[in-house]
């Protein structure tokens, strides 16, 4: 092991500030870089691969890894994107509400997000009867755990609708094991006025999420040092002593911590003893090289392979989440099978431009462990310092949520204050 990058050259009694180690530029540790510079406190950015992002990144290419919304519910998240000037980069693409195409019976129709667009018959989901509303709302309230397709066993024609969709969406678990009381923390969300408007990107992750974020980084002197894997924590004492980066290492300070905001795995293999999950669900999402006319649409699909279909003008992307079946699909086989699906909903919902019959060149991007597995198991619950100088970041970790974008944003923010509780000097 190198000598220490940051200790060795420092003269003794320097009056340098103290540093917070932020590892991982995931949505997690950028919520954290920015909570802890705006509290005046000087941050070192580390990133084990080229770019920042995680698993909410932009791929070389300019695409993104796949489709990523936000709902007016994830009120960190958004605060998050006005923190760094990104906000108006994410645009509401179906105000009038969502577009859903049943590949069963190839009917289509507009489904309102929020249950205060039910009134209008036309807007309802499919099967919402009184006694299937009811189950919605108890599912809203803390009860006894079981799986989603128990709780909706009698509304199965909701469940298809609405219910299994969400599911999906939300926890990227199959509704026959999904947990249904984090369901319904996601509804309880839900509730709200505005809180069901659905936002996407306009450009892309890349131009509306990292890049801003680590400009406005970067305007507080945080730099990305990536390719910097952290290979080992030195303890001692019950305190990260250093950081071991393999080719050098960063010995810390008493008054020097650490944000360690890396995907569960990661987690585990540095702090072994650390409550984490170890069960997780794929996620495919398929990029179609086709260019569109119109604006930014977002549509969705039932009865098929796809689930998600957002159109840019640059390309079409398509989401399978809890892909357990379909993640080894080849990008050929996926492209063929997923084509047609798309097609059909951009011609029912009339969007322009061409929309051939044989698929555009396509690139699939398989995340294998997309999220943890949201299952009926009760949920590792993490300690969120398990070392005196060291906090714990990431969407894991927020275990009354689903690993999304929100969680990620709160997991950091919490990383973040539990180091400044602590008395990190500035």
């Amino acid at each position: 092991m190198s000598p220490p990058d940051d200790a060795a050259a420092r003269p003794e009694g320097s009056l340098l500030p103290a540093s917070v180690h932020v590892v991982g530029a995931g949505v997690a540790g950028l919520a954290a870089a920015l909570a802890l510079v705006q509290a005046g406190r000087r941050v070192v950015l580390h990133e084990a691969s080229p770019g920042a992002g995680g698993r909410a990144r932009a791929l070389p290419d300019g695409t993104d890894n796949g489709t990523h919304a936000l709902l007016g519910a994830n009120r960190a998240a958004l605060r998050f994107l006005a923190a760094i000037g990104a906000r108006e980069g994410w645009v509401e693409p179906e105000a009038a509400g969502l577009p859903v195409l049943d590949l069963a019976d190839h009917t289509s129709r507009r489904v309102a997000l929020s249950p205060l667009g039910w009134g209008s018959a036309a807007r309802r989901p499919d099967g919402l009867s009184l006694g299937g509303l009811f189950t919605l709302l108890r599912l809203a309230l803390p009860g006894a755990e079981r799986s989603v397709a128990d709780a909706f066993a009698r509304h199965p024609a909701l469940l298809r609708g609405l219910v299994e969709p969400l599911t999906v969406a939300a926890l990227n678990t199959q509704a026959h094991e999904a947990s249904a009381r984090l369901l319904g923390a996601v509804i309880r969300r839900l509730a709200l006025p505005g809180a069901a408007r659905l936002l996407v990107a306009a450009r892309g992750l890349g131009p509306d999420l990292v890049a801003p974020a680590l400009a406005t980084l970067a305007c507080h002197g945080v730099g990305l040092r990536s390719g910097d894997r952290l290979r080992n924590l030195v303890r001692q004492g019950g305190r990260v002593a250093a950081l071991d980066f393999g080719d050098h290492a960063v010995t810390l300070r008493p008054e020097d911590a650490v944000v360690l905001a890396l995907p569960p795995w990661e987690a585990l293999r540095l702090l072994p003893e650390v409550p984490a999950p170890i069960a997780h669900s794929p996620i495919l999402n398929l990029h179609f090289a086709q260019e569109s006319e119109g604006p930014v649409r977002f549509l969705g699909l039932l009865g098929g392979l796809s689930q998600w279909v957002l159109v840019r003008p640059a390309g079409v992307s398509v989401t399978v989440s809890a892909a357990d079946a379909s993640v080894g699909l080849s990008d050929e086989a996926a492209a063929i099978r997923i084509w047609p699906e798309v097609r059909e909903v951009a011609q029912r919902f009339g969007l322009p431009g061409e929309w051939p019959l044989a698929p555009p060149p396509a690139r699939a991007v398989r995340e294998r462990r997309a999220t943890p597995r949201h299952t009926t198991e009760p949920r590792p619950a993490p300690p969120r310092r398990p070392l005196a100088n060291l906090a714990l970041a990431g969407d894991w970790t927020v275990p009354d949520l689903p690993a999304t974008l929100e969680a990620a944003v709160v997991s950091g923010e919490a990383a973040a204050t539990a180091l400044l509780r602590g008395g990190i000097p500035r």
